[in-house]
């Protein structure tokens, strides 16, 4: 240490002083503010990138949310058409049986209806026949009866005496 102060001159100190006074007013005046003012430009950009991603994640937040909302609202308009057309489809089945069963129904009465003139027309012509048949037996049985002229003598004495004469 002895060493460092004996080479010691007090105008070499001074004017080493001087120079560094004058080397700090320069930096001050010159170099400090713009580092300064970059290093506040430099925290203020980092401020505004931290409030731009701190805003853009509620931003993603929202449109998450406005997503599982939106596809919440599909799902259930889905389900809506889905149960709109199940009941269209039991409809038009419904539908269908009716008018199915309605047309059965008017096959049966029509198929009723026919039978039901065959069976008149049938009973008709049966009844025609039976009377054909009774008036051509009827024929015969009279022709037997009245061959002789006393059989008609006496069915027509039988005649006179039920009819009464007013």
């Amino acid at each position: 240490m002895e060493k460092l102060f004996e080479d010691f001159s007090l105008g070499l100190f001074v004017w080493q002083a001087v120079l560094f006074i004058a080397l700090i007013l320069l930096l001050k005046k010159f170099a400090w503010k713009p580092i300064l003012d970059s290093v506040n430009d430099r925290e203020e950009g980092i401020k505004n990138a931290l409030e731009s991603a701190e805003k853009a994640k509620r931003d993603m937040e929202n449109l998450q949310a406005d997503n599982q909302k939106l596809l919440k609202e599909a799902r259930a308009e889905r389900e809506s058409m889905l149960k709109e057309a199940r009941q269209m489809k039991n409809k038009m089945i419904e539908d269908a049986k009716g008018e199915a069963e309605a047309q059965a129904n008017k096959m049966i009465q029509q198929a009723h209806d026919a039978i039901e003139t065959e069976k008149k027309a049938a009973m008709a012509e049966l009844k025609k026949q039976v009377a054909d048949l009774s008036i051509e037996i009827a024929e015969k049985v009279v022709r037997h009866e009245l061959a002789s002229k006393e059989k008609q003598n006496a069915l027509v004495a039988t005649m006179l005496d039920d009819a009464k004469i007013n």
